[in-house]
This record gives structure tokens, C-alpha cells and sequence, in this order.
């Protein structure tokens, strides 16, 4: 455990900052934790058909669910404004915290590129197994869990002094030695966890439309527009979160940057709690997506969702090998004719 110096180098040291993440963290709890295990639940004890989206999303929830069990902690943290689980803790819950921003937006660059495989190459699709699929997430979850390891390893206790009550706080802080430690680790997560995943959601969310306005079968699955919220709503809770760590890197007025910084450790209490609510957003836009389901089928409605995502891919999938078909006897049709 090292002294800080500093009054304000902490994100617990504004009042303001910590009341609102707590508030949120409360809020992101109360709604994720059921929420998730709900979706847990209707997949395995109610979903009968398990489509390559259905997996996906069973892992988002998982990861989810579980992250939100640990807000409890981090609760308590900034209500009490010092940290009084040990440094074991520390490092492990905010080793975890990262890991499941990797693997959220991972397994929704996954969702992403299946579908623009299911649409631009659906005679592939059944290359696509559940084995294939779940060789490609335990393979994401061991990238996960290595990317993750900076957080792990530059985060420390500190104790930091609080002039308003003449008394120290501990806090569970980043420990950067080195400038290049600091634009290592948020630029690798920004990078890594942002950037490059939206890169190829964008890529493949722009191909997909692109072949979708050539074919005759333009009907907009299910499936399609569920996962388009979910990306959305991902990059609108994360975006404040980079941002903080991208200005931090940069480092944009060097004259006094100091201020600056403080500023933005702040601001960390809220755009990290911000970025909580997206693990608890996604149960949220099941129901929405699958609310003509609640009437006739009750707490059922979110397996029949998942049901018809798998048999709206099957079709979509059938009607673009029969478009193939029929193009293909048409194309025979006519070399014969001409012959």
C-alpha cells in the first residue's frame, strides 16, 4: 500500500461524482441482476431451438449477470468513499470488471458477423455448428482473460488524505509508474475495447444492408434489429468511458494537465457507472423486442423471442439458397435454350 498526495487523485474524492454513481450502480444492480438471470433462464430451461445468436447472447448474460452480482462492492465503495475489501479485491474485481467489457463487446462483434455471414454467404452457414461456435467463445474468453491483465497489474491500494474530515482514506487506485504505463493500459483498452470491435460492426452492419437492398428478400429479421440496438446501446454507455481514457492519453493541454487530470478522475465514478448500465440495458431491449410475446405467453414471452430469432435465421437462411436455386435454374434454362 502506497501514501497519494494528492487531495483530489481519486474518483471517490468528489462528493457530487460519487452520489450519482452510486445512485446508478443501485439502479444497475436492482435491474441487472434479475434481469440477466431471467435471460439465463428462459434460454436453458425454456428455449428449444438454440440459434447461433441464442448462444451469443447466453454468454452476454452470463457475463453480465455475474458483473452485476459484483456491483454490490463497488456500491459500498463509493458510498462510504474508501475501499475496505483488501487488496486482493482491488485487483480482482476490477480485473474482472475489464475482462466483461472485452467480452461484451466481443460477443456483439460476433452477433455482427454472423449476421453478415448468414446474409452475404447463407450456403456457409453450416460451417457455423455449435461446436465451431463454442470453440470461438471459450477462444474469446482466454483472449479476454489476457488483454484484461494490465488492470490487473496497475491497480493498487493507496492511502490518500482527506483534508475536509482531518483524516486518510483508502482507495483502489491505477498504479502507473511510467507515462507509458498510463497510455498503454487505456489505450489498449479503447483500442482493443472499442475502436477496433466498432470498426468491424460498422463493416459488417454496412455490407450486410448493402446486399440486403440487392436481393428481392429484404424482410428485416428479427434478429437483425435486436442486435442493432444492442450495439447501439453498447457504444452509447461505453462512448463517455473512452473518451475519459483517450483525453487522459493525449493529454490535451499539457500546461495544466494536472487540473485536468483530476477532473477527469472524477468524472471516473460516473462514465464507469455509465458503462455498468449497458450490462443491464440489454434485458431491457429483449422485452421491448419481444413484447407481442407477453400477453399470450407470460413469462414465457422471452424463450418464444429466442425461438422465433432461431427459426427467422433458418428462414432467412432457406429463402437466400432457394433464390440461389431458382438463379441457377433460370441461368440452365437459358444456356440450354440458346443451345
Amino acid at each position: 500500500m502506497t501514501a497519494s498526495t494528492n487531495e483530489e487523485d481519486s474518483p471517490v474524492s468528489n462528493d457530487y461524482a460519487t452520489a450519482i454513481g452510486t445512485l446508478i450502480l443501485t439502479l444497475v444492480f436492482l435491474l441487472g441482476v434479475p434481469g440477466n438471470l431471467f435471460i439465463v433462464w428462459s434460454i436453458l430451461a425454456r428455449t428449444r431451438k438454440r440459434s447461433v445468436t441464442t448462444i451469443l447472447i447466453l454468454n452476454l448474460a452470463c457475463a453480465d449477470g455475474f458483473i452485476m452480482a459484483l456491483t454490490i462492492f463497488f456500491i459500498i465503495y463509493l458510498a462510504k468513499q474508501t475501499w475496505i475489501f483488501g487488496a486482493v479485491m482491488c485487483k480482482g474485481l476490477f480485473y474482472l470488471c475489464n475482462a466483461n467489457m472485452y467480452a461484451s463487446i466481443f460477443l456483439i462483434t460476433l452477433m455482427s458477423i454472423h449476421r453478415m455471414v448468414a446474409v452475404l454467404f447463407p450456403q456457409k452457414l453450416y460451417l457455423i455448428s455449435r461446436k465451431v461456435v463454442t470453440r470461438v467463445i471459450m477462444g474469446m474468453w482466454v483472449l479476454v482473460m489476457v488483454i484484461s491483465i494490465p488492470s490487473l497489474v496497475f491497480r493498487e491500494l493507496e492511502i490518500e488524505p482527506d483534508v475536509s474530515e482531518n483524516n486518510s482514506r483508502i482507495v483502489c487506485s491505477p498504479n502507473h509508474t511510467w507515462p507509458t504505463h498510463v497510455r498503454f493500459q487505456y489505450s489498449l483498452e479503447t483500442v482493443s475495447g472499442f475502436i477496433l470491435p466498432y470498426a468491424v460492426i460498422i463493416t459488417c452492419y454496412v455490407l450486410t444492408l448493402r446486399r440486403l437492398r440487392q436481393t428481392q428478400f429484404q424482410r428485416r429479421i428479427r434478429s437483425e434489429k435486436l442486435i442493432l440496438a444492442i450495439v447501439i446501446t453498447f457504444g452509447i454507455f461505453w462512448f463517455p468511458y473512452h473518451v475519459i481514457n483517450m483525453v487522459q492519453v493525449s493529454k490535451i493541454c499539457a500546461m495544466s494537465f494536472d487540473q485536468i487530470n483530476v477532473s477527469l478522475e472524477s468524472c471516473r465514478a460516473v462514465t464507469s457507472a455509465l458503462a455498468f448500465l449497458s450490462s443491464c440495458a440489454n434485458p431491457i431491449l429483449y422485452t421491448f423486442a419481444g413484447k407481442s410475446y407477453i400477453k399470450k405467453n407470460g413469462l414465457a414471452f422471452m424463450a418464444k423471442l429466442f425461438d422465433g430469432t432461431a427459426s427467422s435465421e433458418q428462414t432467412a437462411s432457406k429463402q437466400k439458397e432457394s433464390a440461389g436455386e431458382m438463379n441457377n435454374i433460370l441461368n440452365n434454362s437459358a444456356t440450354a435454350t440458346m443451345g
